[in-house]
């Protein structure tokens, strides 16, 4: 068995979105993704400027079993980029191969070649061996922030008002 981890090129763009349904079934939430083809295609490769989000894949045998789709954050304190890792899933059949970890250790050296101070991300709180494969790691849970979310109705009554 070969395996390897790389970054994404736009001939993974179909199976990129195939995992992000098979991240929303595993998160109870398989009816929530509206994403497209070409939405995936439009983010990751833009026909015009430059992407504002990535993705790296891992391959087993050149089939590609995990994701992790990130972009660059910026932080006012330490006055640099970041990376936020909004998508990580490894196919069930391929999970303890190490793929998930090989997929961080990619975005850590992308942060170590970059300069970039910090590579983040959430985990449902619900998702028990993701959370114990993050501790692991030595990845530090920061549970003293609440996260927000604005969409639907509130998003365009707000963006809407004088």
């Amino acid at each position: 068995m070969t395996t390897a981890v790389r970054a994404a090129t736009a001939t993974d763009v179909p199976r990129i979105l195939e995992l992000v349904h098979a991240l929303a079934t595993y998160e109870r939430a398989a009816d929530q993704v509206e994403a497209t083809e070409e939405d995936f295609a439009r983010a990751l490769f833009p026909g015009d400027g430059h992407p504002a989000t990535f993705a790296h894949v891992a391959e087993v045998d050149g089939q590609v079993v995990g994701i992790a789709v990130w972009f660059l954050t910026f932080s006012t304190w330490t006055g640099s980029n970041g990376i936020w890792l909004e998508d990580l899933f490894v196919d069930p059949s391929h999970r303890g191969t190490g793929l998930g970890r090989d997929l961080l250790a990619a975005l850590a050296r992308e942060c170590v070649e970059r300069g970039l101070p910090r590579l983040e991300w959430w985990v449902l709180a619900w998702n028990a061996p993701s959370i114990a494969f993050y501790d692991s790691l030595g990845a530090a849970p920061q549970d003293e922030w609440t996260t927000y979310r604005m969409s639907g109705e509130a998003l365009v009554s707000l963006g809407t008002s004088d």
